[in-house]
């Protein structure tokens, strides 16, 4: 459904929900009420005819707008040449990482060598992308799912693949709070959708537990990343061994 659609869509409850009729609505807009039941029936009119109807109500267009933009379903995951277009630039790549992690603007800045405008050009890249709704004042909707994840053979677990795998795994593991844990073992398939599911739920409690902790001191935070991972494989120098 377009933009516009929904904005009408959002009005006609608005109508319904102020007891205005099409003939009351179509009085204060000087319209007969058959082009006014013409026009909603459509889905479609400019906007300034969409703000005339807001004025009539009494609504502010961008409070409608953005509850519209609010009811949007929210991406479990981005297309091809979306994630394309966010690993053609690592300044945006990074940007994007931290909005994943409802960093604001002024954290981004701080933490790295990036300039208000140049995290703001970037902030209006990911809007057009489609992962973020830019609003006022550098503030952002994320646009993503809890259940979102980058398609596994995407352009961006390609670049990690190519390019940050190994730095992540040549860390000791021995810091506070981490772990690498390496398990082998042959169980039932019928077993083995249940574990993806626990696996699943534990990153779903990480990035809830995140969202939680925002309003806790920087300095009471840590950054961790959380890596979970299963499938049937067998490390290739075994396999040429077997018989």
């Amino acid at each position: 459904m377009s933009t516009t659609a929904d904005l009408v869509l959002a009005l006609k409850k608005e109508l319904k929900s102020a007891q205005m009729t099409y003939a009351d609505l179509a009085a204060a807009l000087g319209m007969a009420e058959s082009s006014v039941k013409r026009m909603l029936a459509k889905g479609d009119m400019p906007l300034s005819r969409i703000d005339a109807i807001c004025r009539a109500l009494k609504l502010d267009f961008a409070d409608v707008a953005r509850r519209v933009a609010d009811a949007q379903p929210l991406l479990a995951q981005l297309t091809q040449d979306q994630e394309k277009a966010v690993v053609a630039d690592k300044k945006l790549l990074l940007v994007a990482i931290c909005v994943l992690s409802q960093w604001t603007l002024e954290q981004i800045t701080s933490a790295y060598r990036l300039t208000e405008a140049q995290c703001v050009g970037y902030l209006v890249k990911l809007d057009r992308i489609g992962i973020i709704e830019l609003r006022p004042l550098n503030r952002y909707r994320l646009k993503l799912a809890k259940t979102f994840r980058w398609r596994p053979h995407g352009a961006v677990m390609d670049y990690f693949r190519d390019n940050a795998l190994l730095d992540y795994f040549s860390g000791g593991f021995n810091g506070d709070s981490e772990g690498l844990l390496l398990v082998h073992g042959s169980i039932s398939r019928s077993v083995a959708p249940s574990f993806m599911e626990r696996m699943q739920r534990v990153a779903q409690d990480f990035a809830q537990q995140h969202l939680a902790d925002q309003k806790v001191n920087d300095k009471d935070r840590e950054g961790y990343t959380l890596l979970l991972a299963m499938r049937s494989w067998e490390f290739e120098a075994f396999t040429n061994l077997r018989r």
